[in-house]
């Protein structure tokens, strides 16, 4: 980046947004000020987010718009605060001029921000710390991440706490004594208590407050990207917990006042740490049923049994519904590192030097390098038609980590198009609801420097070039193999003569989700492909009846 890009920071959208000098902060103080001023006049509680993206932006949202339920009276005026850096400053705009700074499939989060910004006036954003002064409470939603040192190993990595850290400390620099501080990040289990407690005490008895006690409590989200984005903010259950009684009075009371709570009851924990727990073994719970069929997943390949017939089969039994395929690997920001969290707070929080931890970290393992499979079934496909993977191009849809969303996180589509571009083929890919691969595009800046997935595979720099296909019949002319990644739903009726006449040819098509029935994947034969699927054993009878039929 050039010191001239330095000074600006740059939307998706590519208008240029320039970074605030040293003499725009008392200036913005000063408005920032006026406008609570107005707000305490009106009887409504100052709530200032600390970090407005993924989660932030939309939980500031879900604040500004609570209601008084007897008169229907806003009840909050949120200020939304980003560090002005120049990969985010430009999310203060957005939400400014009522935009939400994130991409989401669900038709509610546009019209909420708009809604508070322009119509009810409760959300404005900021960059200048010095807004944490007006808080009455402060919510933080600041990153905290777990980055792995190698590939299908968690245990070699580290929760990355820096960015918290640092916030707690300006926090405590800034806030009234009164003022509750929120925690909703995901953070490892004693946090709150062994972290941010210690760093608010110190400060405050630095400041004189010696005979105060902070005021701390934790509640994580429980936030899913699709067409339900609010409503897992606003309309879901909630865990919660405070650092003493009144930090629990406190944290109750808020989110009663914003949340759904008499659809959605809080549960109130009596230690944070428990509150944090809960979210990092709700996540590892899942992970690990995921990871569970990774095995059987290969023996059913290896043995001739369709697992997504057996899973349907499991399912009728009511205490198991909620078995799931895997896929190509789990995705998304929280299942693939939150057991990760767990295992490095009791060894790195706690001091303990025994392993307890099994099940927990190879889920992660086993979850994160599940894609390589597709990539072998690709390779052994194309080897039945005579290919070789080097000398051909494999179409994958599909880039988000879950079905019918754009969210791109860790998805296990990124493994399979770094393993395949390793491998040497020229891959393209198709997702009708991603527009930028940024794991790729940016692959050396996100989703941070020296952290992305490129470092684990050879070949990589020519995925920084790589966007996506903007229609299907671009990704799939002249393609060689097909990767059916994701379950979007444009995905799941694909005709095989269609898919066959865009291509000009056969093609070697691999089923990462179940998306091909037994007919289409007898029709894909009957038109000379090789069809293979993970969990999908039962492929090749079908291709001995069709074979042995003509």
């Amino acid at each position: 980046m050039t010191p001239s890009e330095n000074r600006f920071s740059i939307c998706p959208a590519g208008e240029k947004f320039p970074l605030p000098a040293e003499d725009d902060y008392a200036e913005e103080f000063k408005k920032i000020r006026k406008l609570v001023d107005q707000q305490r006049q009106k009887g409504r509680e100052i709530v200032v987010v600390m970090g407005v993206g993924f989660v932030g932006s939309v939980m500031a949202g879900v604040v500004a718009d609570a209601m008084d339920p007897a008169t229907g009276a806003p009840t909050k005026f949120v200020i939304g605060m980003q560090r002005p850096s120049t990969r985010s400053f430009w999310k203060i705009h957005y939400l400014n001029r009522g935009i939400a700074p994130v991409e989401a499939e669900d038709p509610e989060v546009a019209p909420l921000i708009q809604r508070c910004v322009k119509e009810k006036k409760t959300l404005t954003a900021t960059y200048t710390y010095e807004v944490l002064s007006l808080a009455d409470v402060v919510v933080v939603d600041v990153q905290c991440d777990y980055f792995k040192e190698t590939f299908g190993n968690v245990r070699q990595g580290y929760a990355d706490i820096a960015a918290l850290e640092d916030s707690l400390k300006i926090i405590s620099e800034k806030i009234k004594p009164e003022c509750l501080v929120l925690i909703e990040t995901t953070v490892p289990p004693g946090t709150t208590e062994y972290i941010a407690y210690p760093i608010v005490k110190k400060a405050f008895q630095k400041r004189g407050l010696t005979d105060v006690e902070p005021l701390l409590a934790h509640s994580f989200e429980r936030v899913m990207p699709g067409r339900n984005y609010v409503a897992s903010i606003r309309d879901f259950w909630r865990v919660c917990s405070g650092i003493n009684a009144q930090a629990r009075q406190r944290v109750t009371e808020f989110l009663s006042q914003i949340l759904n709570v008499d659809e959605y009851p809080l549960t109130v924990l009596d230690r944070p740490i428990e509150s944090e727990t809960c979210k990092i073994i709700e996540n590892s719970y899942r992970a690990s049923i995921l990871a569970f069929l990774d095995e059987w997943s290969v023996f059913s390949e290896r043995n001739g049994v369709d697992l997504l017939k057996v899973i349907e089969a499991i399912k009728i039994r009511p205490t198991h519904s909620n078995i799931i395929f895997p896929g190509p690997g789990i995705g998304g920001y929280c299942l693939p590192k939150d057991g990760g969290l767990g295992v490095w707070s009791y060894h790195t929080l706690m001091g303990f030097e025994d392993d307890i931890f099994k099940i927990t970290p190879l889920s992660i393992d086993i979850n994160d390098s599940r894609g390589l499979r597709a990539t072998q079934l690709v390779r052994d496909a194309l080897r039945n038609m005579g290919k070789i993977v080097a000398a051909c191009k494999v179409a994958v849809l599909g880039a988000s980590y879950r079905q019918d969303v754009g969210d791109t996180r860790y998805s296990g589509s990124e493994v399979i198009v770094r393993k395949l571009t390793e491998m040497g083929a020229d891959v393209v890919a198709h997702d009708p609801y991603v527009s930028h691969w940024w794991e790729l595009e940016s692959q050396d800046t996100y989703p941070s420097p020296d952290h992305s997935l490129a470092r684990f595979f050879r070949n990589q720099e020519k995925l920084a070039e790589m966007e996506m296909v903007k229609t299907l019949g671009e990704a799939l002319t002249g393609a060689d193999a097909l990767v059916l990644a994701v379950r979007h739903r444009e995905y799941l009726d694909l005709d095989p003569d269609q898919i066959v006449e865009m291509t000009g040819k056969p093609l070697a098509v691999i089923d990462c989700f179940g998306i091909l029935n037994d007919d289409n994947i007898r029709r894909y034969f009957e038109l000379g492909c090789e069809v293979k699927g993970l969990g999908r054993g039962h492929v090749k009878r079908i291709k001995d009846g069709v074979k042995n039929s003509s």
